[in-house]
């Protein structure tokens, strides 16, 4: 990852000077922060430690774990932020993680043995 950020810069740079010489931005502290701290604390630092868990685990059943991440999202919307969930969304949430779960389980059965 870092090396495609890095990669991509040289682009990403022009493309923002142009944005910002049209437009400049604004924003309190607040608000930038607010910008920053996903970008770089949970974006960017958080590929290191996903990275350090595909290597520790078996990749192809760790992996799996990235297709309940949106439905532990809604979830910690619901019980944090008072969202409503609805019938259909819960539905939905319970057969990802049942195919999520289904995914692993062959791969599980079949190393033991």
């Amino acid at each position: 990852m870092s090396w495609a950020l890095l990669l991509a810069a040289p682009l990403m740079l022009v493309l923002t000077t142009a944005a910002v010489a049209q437009e400049p931005p604004q924003g309190t502290a607040v608000q930038w922060w607010a910008f920053t701290y996903p970008s770089v604390g949970s974006m960017y630092l958080g590929f290191f430690a996903w990275y350090r868990g595909l290597a520790i685990g078996p990749m192809t059943t760790v992996s799996q774990v990235q297709l309940v991440q949106p439905v532990l999202s809604i979830t910690w919307a619901t019980l944090l932020l008072s969202e409503q969930l609805t019938w259909t969304t819960a539905v939905g949430g319970l057969a990802v993680v049942l195919c999520a779960r289904t995914a692993v389980r062959p791969r599980r059965s079949s190393r033991s043995n």
